[in-house]
């Protein structure tokens, strides 16, 4: 699913995005190491690379980075976060439209953004930039929705005043789309432990982070804010809340004929 604001819907939300949302572990690295030999000598392009999180990864890695951004406020924040590392260049483009060169990447990688795209011309996008036998990884941080205590509470809090959290939740990546968007089944997937701590105003940041929420002045922002008072107040263990997620990486190639339409 995609939608038509897409690319502009966290244009207000940039900073506490940047400050509350969740990196990424040490273990993408390690398993893009073993699976697909990935080394500092490859170039990547980093696509829909926002504030710079998985970008980041990389980069400490000593990867040559292209951040692919189409998003203005989230390319900027991307661009002075990033901004100490020279492999690092920032391009202002999309997943369907990159700007990159034909051929001229090892590896495409996607984070938090892989959902908002428009599959097919996506995929022939990707295709095109990427050298042949060219891998493709989308990292995923899937927070943990379980049946009790904090985890549960919070999720009905999204749905209770999210604007529209049930269908942007609709669109998050399963198996299916994977295995849709390589079009073969031939592609490895790893889940990774994640977590972040919260107190109450961190955890206040991570709720106005998200696109599907009220923000300040709209009329049931108020309310979402003190019924995350109580929920926090009733699961707070020494003044933190712990919010558990896993991080899925799904590492591919295209096979021939997968990128087209």
């Amino acid at each position: 699913m995609t939608f038509s604001d897409a690319k502009n819907r966290f244009s207000n939300r940039v900073a506490d995005y940047l400050r509350y949302r969740p990196h990424y572990p040490e273990g993408v690295l390690d398993f893009l190491r073993s699976q697909s030999h990935l080394s500092p000598a490859h170039t990547i392009a980093d696509i829909g690379s926002g504030t710079g999180f998985l970008t980041e990864v990389f980069l400490k890695n000593g990867n040559q980075v292209f951040g692919v951004e189409p998003n203005q406020e989230m390319r900027e924040a991307g661009e002075q976060y990033l901004a100490a590392y020279p492999r690092f260049s920032s391009i202002n483009g999309s997943a369907e439209a990159t700007t990159l060169a034909a051929s001229g990447v090892d590896f495409v990688t996607v984070g938090q953004a892989f959902h908002w795209f428009k599959a097919e011309p996506t995929r022939r996008e990707f295709a095109r930039i990427l050298r042949p036998d060219g891998w493709v990884a989308i990292v995923w941080n899937d927070r943990t929705r379980s049946t009790t205590g904090f985890a549960v509470s919070y999720e009905d809090l999204l749905v209770r005043f999210g604007t529209d959290y049930s269908r942007v939740r609709d669109s998050y990546p399963r198996k299916k789309d994977i295995r849709e968007f390589f079009g073969h089944e031939q592609f490895l997937t790893c889940e990774l432990p994640n977590l972040q701590h919260f107190d109450l105003e961190s955890l206040r940041g991570r709720l106005r982070s998200s696109s599907y929420v009220p923000t300040e002045g709209e009329p049931n922002f108020a309310p979402m804010m003190a019924a995350l008072n109580a929920l926090f107040a009733a699961h707070q263990q020494d003044g933190r809340v712990l919010m558990e997620f896993s991080t899925w990486v799904h590492l591919g190639r295209f096979t021939t004929g997968s990128s087209r339409s």
